[in-house]
């Protein structure tokens, strides 16, 4: 679904901008974006699949206000069928002009594990109507897909920065692999959840991996208190 999706205008790798052309083509929108945004207070558009998209998502920023606001915020997705239904009180400078370029609807989906929150995923429709069981399906899944592109994306970037090999010491793997284990009797989940729990963690609080696993095995953070 994704990997048929066109390249990155740029001629970049563009796994999120396929992602966000494939989510706009699947559930029949105008355009998608994905916005990220953490609680030390990263703000911003990561990708999107055209430049008017591309617009309406960084206007949320500029206005401070709109629907990955909300939906990062409440922590569940926000769905607007009909943006002519929406209270004016609601996004007062946004939704005029959103529909002012010709969009009817928007549904936004919070890219979030746990407690650890990413971002949002923004679709964008140029008529009003409501997502299908099968559509709303499909937009969950293509948050999934966007959470974990983000990051395997800051993974290899802040491995890149170690230096000497460290990533791939013996010492490094042992102290991650009991960070797991702790996170995942911490939380009771599966060794696999608990990595992945760690991972979106480093990403929202702009740490390397490494960094996270040592404060883990140092009991300096505990994910059972990193619940909502």
């Amino acid at each position: 679904m994704i990997d048929v999706e066109s390249r990155a205008p740029d001629g970049g790798a563009g796994l999120l901008y396929r992602v966000c052309t494939a989510a706009a083509h699947t559930l029949a929108a105008a355009g998608a974006g994905i916005s990220v945004m953490t609680e030390p207070g990263t703000r911003g558009v990561y990708a999107a699949s055209d430049p008017l998209t591309e617009y309406i998502e960084e206007l949320q920023f500029v206005l401070g206000e709109g629907p990955c606001w909300e939906a990062f915020s409440a922590r569940r997705p926000v769905l607007v069928p009909d943006l002519g239904e929406v209270a004016p009180s609601r996004w007062p400078m946004y939704v005029p002009a959103v529909q002012d370029k010709g969009f009817r609807a928007v549904f936004s989906f919070p890219l979030q594990l746990g407690a650890v929150r990413l971002g949002v995923l923004d679709v964008f429709r140029r008529r009003a109507g409501s997502l299908t069981g099968d559509e709303l399906a499909d937009g969950f899944a293509f948050a999934t897909v966007t959470m974990t592109a983000l990051l395997d994306q800051h993974e290899d970037a802040t491995s890149a920065g170690l230096g000497d090999g460290l990533a791939d010491t013996g010492e490094h793997r042992a102290e991650l692999f009991q960070a797991q284990g702790m996170v995942m009797v911490q939380l009771g989940v599966s060794i696999g959840e608990a990595m992945t729990r760690m991972r979106a963690y480093a990403f929202a609080h702009g740490r390397r991996l490494d960094e996270v696993a040592r404060d883990v095995v140092a009991r300096r953070l505990s994910f059972d208190q990193d619940r909502p």
